[in-house]
């Protein structure tokens, strides 16, 4: 109630402003004509000095006296002439009416904006208050199938080839005979999401995490996350938040995972951690980082919904693409379509010796890099692994960060001490 006794106090004072200087505006209006009678005026004066001074002569100054005195008196006519009809410069009932409409003007538009911009009613919100309020709208968020469910029309549908689509099938009816088949489901969640399956993605991540029990890596918790949250269109439901702190507990520098934890801040009204986390992130990844293009894109409106002018520091090239890689070809499907251990040893042994190859001509991320070791590791090929790391450090060697990435690979792969 104070805020609309005030607001009505401000506008009354306004409009009774602009009404006072309305009748000040007509109180000291004038018709043109008393302008001229003041300068004729002046020019007598200035005759009269001049022949005083010397400067004209008597005979000079009668002429210019009989000049300007009838001047005078033609413009004195003229005035009264314009008072007697009412016409002295501003109709003498006009102007109260504009400042009576001036003034209901100013109010009506005021109230107008308001109620089309503010918040009648809405008390003052001190910043505890709207953490508190930040806080609460997180914890009482949509859960993963309450959001799955609202994103569900509109989200894309892969086109599968059918030939694609009969490894598929067969891929996932050998893992009903076989659901502790840890490689198996991890080929599985790749491909689910590779072809848009991002439900069936993370029900087999999710398998993957349990098979792995205690061994289960931050880039797993991350993987998982991140087809949670594509499943619900790009919402960090509490489910995938969990992932997340687990992906981050486990392996702090996961860039996939700060990305996203930063999204759920933003989507939860809090976009001055949001803001702090991409920073931080964007300013210490590499461009070619797949979460660098989508904080780009994001970040500005986060900054200047956290209140801080930020610049935008120069794209020194494009990304590398969605933050979910492609998984394995159909070819590498139609290898595994068998799932006996052997064919499935040789097909992970393609894929890390294409990734090798690509690193050793290329280049490529840390996250890359770990990848590498990591999966040497998993094939028993500790000579190749420890080739790769002694490699690794060379290249990372000026940029910390990025060699801890690849340290932890590689102590997770045995090739550092516990």
């Amino acid at each position: 109630m104070s805020f609309w006794i005030v607001a009505i106090i401000l506008a009354l004072g306004v409009s009774g402003y602009l009404a006072f200087v309305l009748a000040r505006a007509r109180k000291e209006a004038a018709p043109g004509e008393a302008f001229d009678i003041q300068v004729y005026r002046d020019q007598l004066k200035e005759v009269e000095r001049d022949l005083a001074r010397g400067l004209i002569s008597e005979a000079e100054a009668a002429q210019v006296r009989t000049e300007v005195s009838r001047r005078l008196l033609e413009a004195d006519k003229a005035a009264a002439r314009k008072i007697a009809e009412g016409n002295d410069g501003a109709p003498a009932k006009a102007q109260p009416w504009l400042a009576y409409l001036t003034g209901a003007l100013v109010i009506a538009g005021t109230l107008v904006i308001y109620l089309q911009i503010g918040a009648p009613g809405y008390p003052d919100l001190p910043l505890t208050e709207r953490i508190a309020a930040a806080e609460q709208a997180r914890a009482d968020r949509p859960g993963q199938a309450d959001a799955e469910e609202q994103a569900a029309p509109n989200m894309p549908q892969a086109q599968v080839n059918e030939r694609h689509a009969e490894l598929m099938q067969q891929l996932r009816e050998a893992l009903k005979q076989r659901p502790d088949d840890l490689e198996g489901h991890v080929l599985l969640a790749r491909n689910e999401a590779a072809l848009g399956n991002f439900k069936a993605a993370y029900e087999a991540q999710q398998r993957v995490i349990e098979l792995k029990g205690d061994q289960a890596t931050g880039e797993d918790y991350s993987a998982l996350a991140d087809m949670m949250i594509l499943a619900a269109g790009g919402y960090v439901s509490p489910e995938a938040e969990a992932a997340l702190i687990k992906a981050l507990q486990l392996d702090p520098t996961n860039g996939a995972a700060q990305y996203y934890s930063g999204l759920m801040f933003a989507q939860t009204g809090r976009p001055d951690v949001a803001f702090r986390i991409w920073r931080d992130l964007l300013e210490s990844s590499p461009s070619d980082a797949p979460w660098v293009p989508p904080i780009r894109e994001q970040i500005l409106i986060v900054a200047q919904d956290a209140g801080v002018r930020y610049e935008l520091p120069a794209a020194e090239g494009a990304g590398a693409g969605p933050i979910v890689p492609g998984g394995p070809s159909a070819e590498d499907i139609a290898a595994a379509q068998d799932m006996t251990p052997e064919e499935r040893q040789q097909m992970v042994s393609s894929m890390v010796n294409r990734l090798a190859r690509r690193l050793a001509t290329e280049g490529g991320t840390a996250d890359e890099w770990a990848r590498l070791i990591s999966a040497l590791g998993v094939l028993g090929e500790t000579g190749r692994a420890q080739a790769i790391w002694t490699e690794a450090k060379a290249v990372f060697a000026n940029t910390p960060d990025k060699l801890a990435i690849v340290r932890e690979a590689a102590r997770q792969a045995g090739l550092l001490a516990q």
